[in-house]
């Protein structure tokens, strides 16, 4: 099986039907969503296309997916991020809803060449754990007890790695829609019979134009991120994460 791993999508859908594009020519078998899929601008649009796409889909519980779950180190405006939330749960149907809560933490596929494959959203059985390309050995071990597959795939950060520990290749996938990488675009992850970091292009442009014509509480940050170019902004996250 070929897989591509599409994680944090936030309701960007201009970034999500580029990558989509770019999916049914990749030759793949399978699509895993790694959760955090349509917290953002257009969520219903994003949820829509995905449970649509034609072809095998699988999801992953995110974070951002518990929508109506206020409870937590959310951090930054406490205010302003229960009305977003409260902004995507009207926008989306009540089996929306119901098919977010539902998710499972953590999806195994056995992917080609590459063998059995753990996809989670933060780490194995978390939506909210955290791992960093600066993440120290010891802590990732304990992030990977008990888990068996030999490579693991993970999102949560937004920013795109690949390190290992005792033979455990470890992954994230970076974001489709609201990545913090160094250039503009849609980041994502095909695996089998190989690893592909992936960089898709698109109309960023018209995609922050839509964004800001959406209605979001946060449109205009959220479009200031989606557009912005920083070299250090990988290494930044992960150290402002890691506290180094």
């Amino acid at each position: 099986m070929r897989v591509a791993a599409l994680y944090d999508i936030h309701g960007n859908l201009p970034a999500l039907e580029a990558v989509l594009e770019e999916v049914e020519h990749a030759g793949v078998d399978a699509v895993v969503v790694g959760g955090d899929v349509a917290s953002g601008p257009m969520p219903a649009e994003t949820l829509a296309l995905l449970r649509a796409f034609p072809a095998r889909v699988e999801f992953v519980r995110g974070n951002a997916d518990r929508i109506l779950d206020f409870v937590g180190n959310h951090g930054g405006d406490l205010e302003l991020w229960q009305r977003c939330r409260l902004w995507v749960a009207e926008r989306l149907t009540e089996d929306d809803l119901r098919f977010l809560r539902g998710l499972p933490l953590d999806v195994v596929l056995d992917v080609d060449e590459i063998g059995r494959v753990r996809f989670c959203h933060g780490a194995p059985g978390s939506d909210t754990e955290t791992i960093t390309r600066l993440t120290p050995a010891e802590r990732l071990r304990t992030l990977l007890c008990g888990v068996a597959e030999r490579a693991v795939v993970c999102g949560h950060t937004h920013v795109q790695f690949d390190l290992s520990v005792d033979g455990v290749r470890v992954l994230n996938a970076g974001s489709v829609g609201y990545p913090y990488e160094a250039a503009p675009g849609a980041y994502w992850l095909r695996l089998g019979p190989d690893v592909r970091f992936r960089r898709t292009t698109y109309a960023i442009d018209d995609a922050c134009r839509r964004i800001r014509a959406s209605g979001y509480p946060r449109a205009d940050e959220y479009a200031t991120e989606v557009a912005q170019k920083d070299p250090d902004r990988p290494e930044h996250l992960s150290r402002l994460i890691e506290g180094v």
